[in-house]
């Protein structure tokens, strides 16, 4: 174990909080997050640590430290690379090769990092993956341009929307309303033949994924707060990109 030889035991909290605040806001479940503190903590000398994680903040308490401290989760993303690279830290510090103070310069840096693909590669990457969707729903081979057509625009609505707009869940029901309304007409003049299958694909890039998963895992672990809270936002999530399409054949 690695003891606190000079170095303030309000740091190792710091480093605690940042790299939690790191992984909640990046997509990770809420006890890898909650074990991830806790290994830190310990690796730094304080055997007493405690957390509770929800999906909208982080609240730490280390023995030796006071008050307890929280931290305000206010963005949620998926971006897994943060995740790993948060792990590979948190070993680094387990095995000794990092002290308070270099680990907080890293995690600031990562926390600062900009590690999205870029938005071209992002709707490139919807695009195929809606066509690659339609195919395996055994859709007909024509369809698969106009798919990936759909999927494409799609997705871009998504990403120009969230860009202006903090309401993650009206992002998703206007680009819903873009496929439906795209493919729509795709197949009234002839250039799509199976509806259903092009819009089905299509909002696959969309559909929470990750989150459904997350929840399930973090109720298996028995974090019941927030794994019913994640599976609520998955939910609505489903239902603004159901109502979405919807809106198109009312």
């Amino acid at each position: 174990m690695k003891e606190v030889v000079g170095q303030s035991e309000e740091k190792v909290l710091k480093v605690c909080l940042l790299a939690g605040r790191i992984m909640m806001e990046s997509g990770a479940e809420t006890y890898r997050v909650e074990d991830t503190m806790t290994r830190i903590a310990a690796a730094y000398g304080i055997t007493e640590a405690h957390s509770f994680v929800t999906p909208t903040g982080i609240i730490v308490s280390l023995q030796g430290v006071s008050p307890t401290q929280l931290v305000r989760i206010s963005n949620r993303t998926t971006d897994l690379e943060k995740v790993a690279r948060v792990n590979a830290i948190s070993r680094r510090i387990a095995d000794g090769s990092l002290d308070v103070d270099e680990a907080l310069v890293l995690l600031k840096e990562l926390e600062s990092a900009h590690l999205f693909f870029s938005n071209w590669l992002q709707i490139a990457a919807a695009s195929l993956l809606s066509g690659s969707f339609l195919i395996m729903f055994k859709g007909v081979w024509t369809d698969f341009f106009p798919a990936l057509l759909v999927g494409g625009v799609g997705y871009s609505g998504l990403l120009a929307i969230q860009h202006y707009t903090k309401v993650k869940f009206f992002a998703e029901f206007i680009s819903s309303l873009i496929i439906g309304m795209i493919a729509f007409g795709l197949v009234g003049i002839g250039l799509g033949h199976e509806l259903d299958k092009i819009i089905i694909a299509s909002v696959m890039p969309l559909v929470p994924g990750l989150l459904i998963t997350n929840a399930v895992r973090d109720l298996m672990a028995g974090h019941f707060v927030s794994g019913l809270s994640k599976g609520a936002e998955a939910f609505l999530t489903a239902f603004a990109i159901g109502a979405g399409v919807a809106v198109v054949f009312l």
